[in-house]
């Protein structure tokens, strides 16, 4: 049985207390819910996370 996940590197572009921020991501797709779910686990839940853009990373 297979385990592995496909994922593929990702830029996540937000502002986090309205300040313009980026990280990179293993994601498996774009979705700006699998990135949001990626933040969280960097940031505190009190912090305030907007305007979450993702991209592909060069």
């Amino acid at each position: 049985m297979d385990t592995t996940c496909n994922t593929t590197k990702y830029v996540i572009n937000y502002k986090l207390d309205g300040v313009r921020r980026f990280e990179f991501a293993q994601l498996q797709t774009d979705s700006v819910e699998e990135a949001r779910a990626a933040l969280a686990k960097l940031h505190d839940e009190r912090d305030v996370i907007t305007d979450i853009k993702v991209s592909k990373a060069l």
